[in-house]
């Protein structure tokens, strides 16, 4: 979807006046006490499903979409042909105003896909329909970004296993960890007993004890919780405080309450949204990223579904070409470097198939291979966990049964999981990498992996890409 072209001069008068606009409600909105700059993300990913991710500012996005074009704009220039069709373009704004953005932007960054967009397809297995963690059905994803001043740059993912009260109905699950160097809460109880109790919470380091209060808030509220006296809050972080002034521990109630009850089915948003805002990955923008696959019928017809938040580092490789040192950003650089890779990464695998939580942990186990695939040395300072778990109905569990009676994949029928799993993670922190937009914050700029130069970098080593 484009711009029409044929009267440009009318068409960048009124972003301008847009752009100025959208600032000045940002500005507002900052102000409010109430933090109206949270920012509830499924909208976003509506927008990013029907076009590349602009870079624009996420706050004025959402202010631009208040108020296309002025009042005063339209007394000036009356109703001409540009005028109707920017007054069509706003009764659309939910697609297109972060394509209006970016050209008010002035284009300083191409146009962000996902990377099957870009031709880069790992494994052998399909994706499901949105390619996301959401193709497992009953998986919904929640999120909130929140964008404060000059030096916020955070928020929460919120993933629920399914529609009902994850409490009541509990699913079998396991963490894995590659490097235990973060604090990721309520990890000890699910591999004793085998199950999650909660959604699954990621925010930043410092924001995890806030968003595990927070949930265990509104967990005892949900009908039904009357009588509960423990619940295990399950919440995962990474660090963002290069981006982020972590130290103001900014994830709100409020910010956790909100990711919660807007988790929802359909498209996720990718890049720097919710708790993938502030984040780093090999020395480049990193973020939340999604994908999935959906096994043969001969191999069960299972869905298995992940979402990444990335943040850690290495030497970036995709589909085995050597992006980092290609672009000259790399830990160890000239051995003399101060990046060492560290940081962390957290991965979320759903699926359909009926698992045992211990068949769950080799699953989540699986993602550290599609870790390394990527570039990760997985660094003293890299905190990275995997979360696995199985919605299949046949596996779900009360909160007080007795007896537990479950039907479950064998051994032998669990490898095709395991590839679906290390397909899905790799091509999900590629997304989260390729859907990213540079970002400002805290004093620093992080900018998003440059995509034209990673076409060009894919070509020369023989692996075709498709150009936009």
């Amino acid at each position: 979807m484009q711009v029409r072209m044929h009267a440009p001069q009318h068409v960048r008068t009124v972003l301008a006046l847009a752009a100025r606009r959208a600032g000045r409600l940002a500005d507002e909105a900052l102000a409010k006490p109430e933090r109206e700059a949270l920012l509830a993300d499924s909208r976003r990913a509506l927008q990013q499903k029907a076009r590349g991710q602009c870079p624009a500012s996420d706050l004025r996005v959402q202010a631009f979409s208040q108020g296309f074009v002025t009042e005063e704009w339209k007394k000036r220039h009356g109703e001409g042909k540009d005028m109707r069709y920017l007054r069509r373009m706003r009764t659309r704004s939910l697609l297109m105003v972060p394509l209006a953005a970016c050209v008010a932007a002035a284009g300083a960054q191409s146009p962000r896909v996902r990377a099957r967009d870009l031709g880069v397809a790992p494994g052998i297995f399909r994706p499901g329909p949105l390619n996301a963690i959401t193709d497992v059905a009953g998986v919904r994803v929640g999120q909130v970004t929140l964008a404060e001043g000059d030096s916020v740059r955070t928020g929460v993912t919120a993933v629920l296993p399914h529609a009902g009260n994850a409490y009541l109905e509990r699913v079998p699950a396991a963490v894995f960890v590659g490097n235990g160097f973060g604090k990721l809460t309520g990890s000890t109880q699910v591999n004793e007993l085998g199950e999650i109790e909660t959604p699954i919470l990621l925010t930043c380091t410092l924001c995890v004890w806030k968003a595990a209060d927070a949930m265990v808030d509104w967990m005892l509220t949900q009908p039904g919780m009357e009588r509960v006296r423990s619940i295990n809050p399950l919440v995962a972080e990474t660090n963002d405080g290069t981006l982020n002034d972590i130290r103001a521990r900014p994830v709100t109630a409020e910010a956790v309450r909100r990711a919660l009850e807007s988790a929802s089915g359909g498209a996720v948003a990718e890049g720097s949204v919710g708790a993938g805002t502030g984040t780093v990955a090999f020395g480049w923008k990193g973020g939340i990223g999604t994908s999935s696959r959906v096994l043969p019928v001969s191999l069960g017809g299972f869905t298995v579904g992940v979402l990444v938040q990335t943040n850690f580092g290495g030497v970036l490789q995709v589909l085995g070409a050597p992006v980092g040192t290609a672009l000259g950003r790399y830990a160890f650089e000239g051995n003399v470097s101060p990046e060492r890779g560290d940081g962390s990464c957290i991965v979320v695998i759903a699926t359909d198939a009926p698992l045992s939580d211990r068949n769950l942990k080799r699953v989540a186990a699986r993602a550290m291979l599609a870790l390394g695939r990527t570039g990760s040395s997985a660094s003293n300072g890299s905190g990275d966990y995997a979360i696995a778990f199985s919605t299949a109905p046949e596996v779900r569990r009360a909160w007080n049964a007795k007896r537990l009676t479950t039907s479950e994949l064998g051994n032998e029928e669990v490898s095709a999981v395991f590839e679906g799993a290390v397909e899905a993670t790799e091509e999900a922190v590629y997304n989260s990498l390729f859907m990213a937009t540079t970002v400002t914050g805290n004093g620093r700029t992080v900018e998003a992996l440059p995509l034209d130069r990673v076409r060009q970098i894919l070509a020369e080593h023989g692996i075709t890409v498709k150009k936009n």
